[in-house]
């Protein structure tokens, strides 16, 4: 007597643990714009994403390589980078009309103080509202390149490069 499989298939994203659905479903449930944070070895990508049934609509997106055209001479992947990126995101979103925002972190662990924090405060200080709590985010010595300039010699700028920077998204308002 021959019968099916005993056992069901995973959806795709799943078998390959790029999708957490169960998470992406509470996050969907609360109705607000997602705000995607995905950092790798070599920068950070910072998107705010609208559902929609026939699928998700990009709003706004920045990618911390877009800090180099702008006078950023530093690393695209550290704190500040992602800061940056953060900012530009948001300020770019608050152009689109995003007024709040929830964070999205995907399948990255929850560590306090990482660069995915890091991007979620300059979301905030761009303008956009989140419900995040304020021991998450980065001191703001790291925030600024403070700490990186302290051990690497040929970062001894950075922190007067991310206040310029900072100051020319924020007063951009286009981006």
């Amino acid at each position: 007597m021959a019968s099916g499989a005993s056992y069901t298939v995973k959806y795709r994203r799943k078998r390959e643990q790029r999708t957490d659905y169960k998470r992406r479903f509470n996050l969907l449930k609360s109705g607000l714009t997602r705000f995607i944070v995905r950092p790798s070895n070599r920068g950070v990508v910072a998107q705010l994403i609208e559902y929609h049934e026939d699928g998700d609509r990009v709003l706004a997106c920045a990618k911390s390589n877009e800090l180099e055209k702008m006078g950023w001479g530093h690393s695209t992947s550290n704190t500040p980078a992602a800061y940056l990126t953060g900012l530009l995101c948001g300020v770019r979103g608050k152009a689109k009309g995003v007024d709040k925002a929830i964070l999205d972190i995907g399948l990255h662990p929850n560590i306090r103080g990482s660069r995915i924090y890091a991007a979620l405060k300059g979301l905030i200080d761009s303008g956009v509202e989140s419900g995040a709590d304020e021991v998450v985010f980065p001191s703001q010595d790291r925030i600024r390149g403070k700490v990186i300039a302290s051990y690497v010699e040929r970062s001894r700028g950075i922190e007067a490069d991310f206040d310029k920077l900072k100051d020319a998204i924020l007063n951009s308002g286009k981006a």
